[in-house]
């Protein structure tokens, strides 16, 4: 299978292009540098002045997009929040594009989502056939991005978003700022402690796209969680045990909004999240629970 990937240089699309190509696929990676071809890499120049992507990508079986901005790096100032809402938007608009001009469509496209769409609670439960969604800042960005990315539909093209938890990795993601209090003698309950974490290892995260690619009854939202959400208190607890760190010093609410602002959003309030659409359809993840795969990213 011949896959381009816009986003493929990313915390996310690195470790999914080694799985790409560990399993015999052909990758092709957007790239806003002059296109070239490097380790068996086709890279291709897109979204700059004067370049048609479509014409160098050739026959195209799959399209992922994992294009954006990190919500990590800074508070979100309204300058920020308008990157990360338009770097989405003009990667997606960009990839439809390029599909709408391929004389063969690709048979799938598998659009990032996030499971930030569903509304904060202590207590509901979400998979795959809630309809319900936020009214806050990050759920209207990733309905507005599930939504055009929707349009590939429309042409012919299977369309997964895969909304993905809060993921795990050694280089990226939540796990080296949550972490590092820990290290620092400093670990203890945010917040309330109550509020929910619905996590993914990386690397589940990197075979649920690929599952998504190969398999056609995969269709529409997909929640890209391990099926073991827990609370927060429970998983500072865990990682405190598995860095041999104490888990004891808490940081109040007020403290994190000062700290991060609207972004405090992130880790004080949380969504029970579920993979049922993946369980049911037989992926296998390989980190289910917390221990086992912090013991894998914190070694």
């Amino acid at each position: 299978m011949k896959v381009v990937i816009a986003g493929g240089t990313g915390f996310i699309g690195s470790i999914l292009t080694e799985k790409l190509k560990d399993n015999g696929h052909e990758v092709v990676i957007l790239t806003r540098k002059p296109s070239s071809k490097q380790n068996g890499i086709q890279y291709v120049q897109w979204l700059t002045d004067h370049t048609s992507p479509e014409n160098e990508v050739g026959q195209v079986d799959a399209f992922v997009n994992l294009a954006g901005v990190s919500i990590d790096d800074s508070r979100w100032s309204k300058e920020r929040k308008k990157q990360i809402y338009d770097s989405r938007i003009t990667a997606t608009q960009e990839v439809l594009r390029i599909i709408r001009r391929l004389p063969k469509k690709p048979r799938v496209l598998v659009n990032a989502s996030a499971i930030g769409i569903y509304p904060t609670s202590l207590t509901a439960e979400y998979t795959e056939d809630s309809s319900a969604i936020g009214d806050d800042f990050l759920a209207k960005t990733v309905s507005d991005w599930e939504n055009l990315a929707g349009q590939a539909n429309e042409m012919g093209v299977r369309t997964v978003c895969t909304r993905f938890g809060i993921v795990l990795g050694k280089e990226g993601g939540a796990l080296p700022l949550i972490k590092l209090p820990y290290q620092l003698f400093a670990g203890g309950k945010i917040g309330s402690g109550n509020q929910w974490f619905s996590w993914v290892h990386v690397e589940d995260v990197a075979s649920a796209i690929l599952f998504s690619l190969e398999n056609d009854d995969v269709e529409g939202p997909v929640n890209v969680v391990a099926p073991s959400p827990m609370h927060m208190n429970a998983f500072g607890k865990t990682i405190g045990k598995v860095l041999h760190r104490p888990h004891w010093f808490p940081v109040p609410s007020f403290a994190m909004k000062v700290a991060l602002g609207e972004k405090s959003i992130v880790v004080l309030q949380g969504q029970h999240v579920l993979p049922k659409k993946l369980l049911a359809n037989g992926f296998t993840f390989t980190y289910p629970s917390l221990r086992p795969a912090l013991e894998d990213l914190l070694k």
